[in-house]
């Protein structure tokens, strides 16, 4: 994913389970992921499969954002807010994988 994705998501640290600092230097990219952190490794591989199902499902960019930010019937809250916990997030991809399916 390219850096600017990253920041144009608003990645928050919270969605990976790190520090603010953590989070700036992988935007920066003097971090890297690595399987052997457990937790963050595990929420960043599902961030990234949110990432590629929303660009299938609406595309990347402005819709994606809009996505994120406008609640969401289904998931009774705006994807962004329930992405704030581990679970929210699961919920969020298991939301959007079950709807890939219907495409």
């Amino acid at each position: 994913m390219q850096r600017t994705q990253w920041r144009s998501a608003s990645l928050r640290p919270d969605v990976l389970g790190i520090s603010t600092a953590s989070a700036s230097r992988l935007v920066a990219d003097t971090y890297r992921l690595s399987e052997s952190r457990g937790k963050e490794w595990e929420l960043a591989l599902l961030f990234v499969r949110l990432f590629r199902s929303l660009d299938a499902i609406v595309g990347p960019g402005e819709k994606a954002r809009a996505w994120l930010k406008n609640d969401n019937v289904v998931l009774n809250a705006r994807p962004m807010d329930l992405m704030r916990s581990a679970q929210g997030l699961v919920n969020v991809v298991g939301y959007l994988d079950a709807y890939r399916i219907r495409i």
